[in-house]
């Protein structure tokens, strides 16, 4: 059985399950999600605590002496594993199966994951835990819904303030929760219960935000022009080097390319995704909401653009690479009217791309 992280507290005043799987990127969260379970299971009893972690020395067959064992002192216990990898192997994945045919009494047992793919989510062993228990996924919280995961966790702890503040914090902090969490508690101590004005928050709260470049393209997407320009601000901050930000720029832009092609000639939702190679469901469900604002003139004046700016990159002509980007990316972004091509047809091909000066990482 899944659960958001958001039904873990409903479901554990309701339950408590004898097996929970918390896996996920969001580090702050999983954190969060393992603390509730183990303070539920003590106040139900479960004193007793062990922890086994997978790492390359494992052996597997500890999981299943842990699980037969019992204690003389606790009549209840909480068994943790932890595998840090994510990847048990084909011992470990036949090791966890045989441990969830015949769970342990008298113990809860804790399996803690790193994020994993939707293969992993596919595989023997995870859909085993799935049947067995409870499967928690500690998905990071998006741009657009930080500003209301702030305001929880302000409320929470007695304090509240107006939308432009909680924007300003989530510009602040996005991407990093972890500083986001002591950041508000930063806050806490430096503020008496009640409202935090602009000001106050403006003067305490430290940039700490972090940014995926592999969530580019999204951003693209929303047409956010002034969260892509910080994003692309930040990722330079962070040394991220200009033919990585040109290729999530230059594939987001493709792939838009060739939904409009798949809409154009009646493609089905999975064919699209499939073709256009958009993964995941929030990247699809934005693509849905927001390609029919592009046109096939801007994708391929962007396709020229990138060209032109795979060349900078490539000492071939002068300029400043990342100012193209920026200008790359808010034209793009904002679904500036494009100057109209002299030819129009398919989009273009490989070859053709290398025809027009595009650049082949295309």
């Amino acid at each position: 059985m899944r659960i958001s992280i958001e039904q873990l507290q409903q479901h554990l005043a309701r339950e408590l399950n004898p097996l929970y799987t918390v896996f996920g990127d969001e580090t702050l969260l999983a954190l969060e999600a393992s603390d509730r379970i183990r303070a539920k299971a003590r106040t139900e009893g479960y004193t007793e605590r062990e922890v086994l972690t997978a790492d390359s020395g494992f052996k597997w067959n500890e999981l299943a002496f842990a699980g037969s064992s019992r204690s003389l002192f606790a009549a209840r216990r909480i068994l943790e594993l932890r595998i840090p990898t994510g990847k048990p192997g084909s011992e470990g994945a036949e090791a966890l199966q045989s441990y969830c045919e015949g769970l342990p009494q008298d113990t809860v047992t804790l399996i803690t994951l790193p994020g994993l793919d939707w293969r992993a989510q596919k595989a023997g062993w995870f859909e085993a835990l799935d049947r067995a228990g409870v499967v928690i996924e500690a998905k990071p919280v998006a741009r657009k819904a930080l500003p209301e995961w702030l305001a929880g966790r302000l409320k929470a702890q007695h304090h509240e303030t107006d939308q432009e503040t909680l924007e300003f914090i989530a510009d602040r902090v996005e991407g990093n929760l972890l500083a986001a969490h002591q950041e508000l508690q930063k806050l806490a101590l430096l503020f008496p219960a009640g409202r935090i004005a602009y000001e106050q928050a403006r003067d305490a709260v430290l940039d700490v935000a972090r940014y995926d470049v592999f969530n580019l393209g999204e951003a693209l997407l929303e047409g956010d022009v002034l969260h892509v320009a910080r994003m692309l601000d930040g990722l330079r901050g962070e040394g991220v080097a200009p033919p990585l930000m040109l290729w999530a720029i230059a594939e987001e832009i493709r792939a838009i390319g060739r939904v409009l092609d798949g809409i154009a000639a009646g493609r089905t939702p999975p064919q699209l995704w499939r073709e256009a190679r958009v993964w995941g469901a929030s990247h699809q469900t934005l693509m849905q909401q927001n390609c029919r604002r592009f046109t096939r003139e801007q994708v391929e004046a962007a396709l020229m653009h990138a060209a032109k700016v795979d060349r900078m990159v490539k000492g071939l002509i002068r300029g400043d690479v990342w100012d193209e980007l920026l200008q790359l990316s808010l034209r793009f972004a904002s679904g500036a009217p494009a100057k109209p091509l002299p030819k129009r047809g398919k989009m273009p091909s490989a070859a053709q791309a290398a025809e027009r000066g595009q650049p082949s990482l295309f």
